[in-house]
């Protein structure tokens, strides 16, 4: 009795453990199918001919130029030098983003005030504000990092204000019912009702900074940087050299979702229960 017991309980766990390597392999194949497609169509397309082979090479060209670049320092030192303005205007945007978006959402003076300048400010594209950043803050990485800083605020002052205003009033009330002061209403209440959209405004924020920045990196006299090697690239026709600085970007991208916003996610708002993983 007991070994056929113990034989029950092996047996549970091998079929568990199957089932959650066809879990991760199901989840691997999901992720990884669109690469393969795209990446056979961009095969069938190099070897058509549809354009000349220095302007669409074929991805075993790309993957060894990103190897190359990779072993002789030059992918890494490009990427360490636009991470760093990156992050450094980022912080910029996320500590001005959601503070004014606060402000806005709980201060309706403050709204009164702010959401016109902030509704005007914001359609306009980054680049229209390079020439002013660079008559003010010179060459260099200064007004690199001021410029990616103010683009990227406003997607988070908007996400912030909207997940302030979308607090639901019961919440609050009950709060205030069970005697919460202004600071624990907003720290228990306010700020976690709030974070899926402050989340959302950073990811776009985020977006919004690569965009402005791999153009910029070009115009502020900086001699690093992935935005200065693809169109350094471009110059000199490398397209090959262009596309593995475009997949720095894209692997950064990925690596920031998967371990750092992600990781944030499921620590706050899908550990509280109010959003599904």
């Amino acid at each position: 009795m007991q070994d056929a017991a113990s034989t029950i309980a092996i047996a549970g766990v091998e079929n568990s453990s199957a089932h959650v390597w066809r879990e991760r392999a199901r989840l691997i194949g999901r992720n990884v199918f669109p690469f393969i497609v795209v990446g056979a169509i961009w095969e069938a397309i190099a070897w058509a001919g549809v354009f000349p082979e220095r302007l669409f090479p074929r991805l075993e060209e790309v993957a060894w130029t990103f190897v190359e670049l990779t072993l002789n320092g030059i992918l890494p030192n490009h990427a360490a030098q636009t991470l760093l303005r990156l992050f450094s205007g980022f912080v910029v945007a996320g500590i001005l983003g959601v503070g004014i978006g606060i402000l806005m959402g709980r201060s309706r003076r403050a709204e009164d005030l702010l959401l016109p300048i902030v509704s005007i400010v914001a359609p306009i594209p980054g680049l229209a504000y390079a020439p002013l950043f660079l008559l003010w803050f010179g060459l260099g990485n200064v007004p690199a990092v001021m410029l990616v800083g103010v683009v990227a605020c406003f997607p988070v002052i908007f996400n912030t204000w909207t997940g302030v205003k979308a607090v639901k009033e019961i919440w609050v009330r009950s709060a205030q019912s069970m005697g919460a002061d202004d600071r624990r209403l907003f720290r228990h209440v306010i700020l976690p009702g709030a974070l899926p959209y402050i989340l959302t405004g950073l990811r776009l924020g985020l977006a919004q900074a690569w965009r402005i920045l791999v153009a910029l990196e070009m115009l502020v006299g900086v001699n690093w940087g992935l935005g200065w090697l693809i169109f350094g690239a471009r110059e000199l026709l490398n397209t090959d050299a262009m596309l593995a600085g475009i997949a720095v970007i894209g692997i950064i991208g990925i690596v920031l979702e998967k371990l750092v916003f992600q990781k944030i996610e499921n620590y706050t708002v899908v550990r509280w229960g109010m959003v599904t993983a």
